[in-house]
């Protein structure tokens, strides 16, 4: 294949940048080889715009070229993220729950990661546990937890059975949180990103109420976005996930400013 024109190897950073978004739109993957030939550039300088554009929540860097991000449409239901990566799940709530200390607050946000953490502290009464999640709340209170609890309150997203929008956002910005573990159902190096514009209030107020601000999130999220980033990767302290994230997205994290905990 040949190179292409002078007016391509002369492209600007950002119209190189936007060709291969074009050229991804059409094919599911492109190899850096594909890339380098197209734009007439060297695979230093591919590399450069795909780590880039990765970082900006545009693509999937994978081994030899790159995918364009799964973008999620709408939230799954309670009933659907259920049966999926149960085994993960539990091992990051045991992990996670190893990590609680005595006598703090923390807050479970809406999911089945956290639902699986409670399975690991119900039988601890020395926490205040809260939660915009129906199901956490009942399964805590079915299992005669006796920690104290405070449900959130707020509008009901009925299909992911939480409380969301600006009134359980205010529940949350009254309280005092040590541990705030949060949950995505889309989460890339941008940060944590959801389809469901009343989720962003409820995330927000956790990242400003809790002092340790914990994503709990299985690896089959990883590298998918949607139309609002609710918390920028920036605001997170530690990542809990399993031992399946992506190699590259690994050395990513591990060049932030965060704890990357892999179970």
């Amino acid at each position: 294949m040949q190179k292409n024109s002078t007016h391509e190897t002369t492209m600007i950073p950002a119209e190189r940048r936007n060709h291969i978004l074009a050229l991804l739109q059409d094919k599911e993957f492109i190899s850096i080889n594909d890339l380098t030939e197209n734009l007439g550039v060297s695979h230093m300088t591919i590399r450069r715009d795909l780590q880039r554009m990765e970082t900006e929540g545009l693509i999937k860097q994978v081994s030899g070229g790159a995918q364009i991000l799964r973008r999620l449409l709408s939230e799954p239901s309670h009933s659907q993220k259920e049966m999926l990566c149960a085994a993960e799940k539990d091992a990051i709530g045991r992990y996670a729950a190893g990590m609680i200390p005595a006598n703090c607050c923390i807050y479970l946000d809406a999911g089945t990661t956290s639902l699986a953490l409670c399975a690991h502290i119900y039988e601890r009464a020395d926490l205040t546990i809260v939660s915009n999640d129906f199901e956490v709340i009942n399964y805590l209170i079915s299992h005669n937890c006796q920690s104290g609890l405070i449900h959130t309150g707020g509008q009901v997203q009925k299909q992911n059975r939480s409380g969301i929008g600006h009134l359980a956002a205010q529940t949350i910005a009254s309280l005092s949180i040590d541990l705030g573990f949060l949950s995505a159902s889309s989460w890339e190096l941008r940060g944590i990103t959801t389809p469901d514009p009343g989720k962003v209030p409820v995330k927000q107020a956790v990242v400003k109420s809790s002092r340790q601000r914990i994503l709990i999130c299985d690896s089959s999220k990883y590298a998918q976005t949607a139309t609002y980033l609710a918390v920028p990767i920036s605001d997170i302290n530690t990542i809990i996930t399993d031992d399946k994230l992506p190699e590259h997205g690994q050395r990513m994290l591990a060049n932030m400013d965060l704890k990357l905990i892999m179970v």
